[in-house]
């Protein structure tokens, strides 16, 4: 296990890929059986969780970066893009994905963003694919199959707006991931995604005003849940995983990040009580094997 650091590391990184899995069959749960609306989770979702994240960076780290990076232009351009194309969107269809299927496939269908962001490159670069990323994207796609069709070429057995919202919360990540970039290298990265889901939450506010639904009429436990899905789901989540990158390397996080898939498969089959087939199964072990190889791969290349 290492250092006490190193095993305050694993421990954080643990907790948080698990709540972020968990985070998002809560939110199926709030959505399908308390008929939450979509708009008003993902409005009151990002704008609490970044308001705690910026918190956190003003009272344990640098304070003065919070305002800093909206006095230059470039980045404040930058950062307004990535809270509405990056943050929003992905937390939109995401969400759009469990509310229309559930937590387990729009989870797994994220995890398409890996392989969405090899093949961009590789366009970009004018680069053959190498056999590593063949490999990668036929895990991708049969997973894919197996997951969406339950082995049978003639129909889905997801429905198709969860589908199609599912993919294109993968494009989201992948934008989401790359166009980050940048804006990492310069500043913490609790006040990059802290600003942005406080920007991509107040755009929504615009359409879809939190304060106008009547929560009055909530079970005690809805609460308990929205509570979980805003703190652990969202800001708990976020935070640990990237303090654990204080005493863990880059590598070992993402390889630990698999458990989110797995925790959000398991919670919707044996608490939500999900309907699984047998290749459905398969497909998930072809979705994680693949996330592990992206992982392992990375970790060799870098050392």
């Amino acid at each position: 296990m290492g250092t006490p650091a190193r095993r305050t590391g694993l421990g954080l990184v643990i907790i948080g890929a698990l709540c972020w899995g968990m985070g998002g069959t809560v939110a199926q749960k709030l959505m399908q059986q308390y008929a939450i609306d979509l708009n008003w989770l993902v409005t009151t979702r990002l704008c609490l969780a970044g308001i705690l994240l910026l918190s956190i960076q003003f009272f344990v780290k640098d304070r003065s970066q919070i305002w800093k990076i909206w006095k230059n232009g470039k980045t404040a351009m930058q950062l307004m893009v990535f809270g509405l194309l990056g943050m929003l969107t992905v937390q939109y269809t995401y969400l759009a994905s469990i509310k229309h299927g559930n937590s387990a496939v729009a989870t797994l269908l994220q995890y398409l963003a890996p392989v969405m962001i090899i093949v961009y490159l590789a366009i970009k670069e004018r680069k053959l694919l190498s056999r590593q990323d063949m490999i990668t994207a036929l895990l991708a796609v049969s997973g894919c199959f197996l997951l969406l069709s339950n082995g049978s070429v003639t129909q889905l057995s997801v429905p198709t707006p969860a589908i199609v919202w599912g993919v294109l919360s993968g494009i989201a990540l992948a934008f989401y991931t790359i166009y980050a970039v940048p804006l990492l290298e310069q500043y913490d990265s609790l006040v990059i995604v802290g600003w942005a889901m406080l920007i991509g939450g107040s755009a929504l506010a615009w359409f879809h005003p939190p304060w106008k639904i009547n929560l009055a009429g909530l079970q005690s436990e809805a609460y308990l849940y929205l509570v979980f899905v805003i703190v652990f789901g969202t800001m708990i989540a976020f935070w640990f995983y990237i303090e654990s990158l204080q005493s863990l390397s880059p590598k070992e996080t993402s390889l630990l990040g698999t458990l989110e898939p797995l925790a959000a498969v398991l919670t919707t089959v044996f608490w939500l009580k999900e309907p699984f087939g047998v290749f459905q199964w398969a497909g998930t072990a072809c979705i994680i094997g693949m996330i592990l190889l992206l992982a392992l791969y990375q970790r060799t290349n870098d050392g």
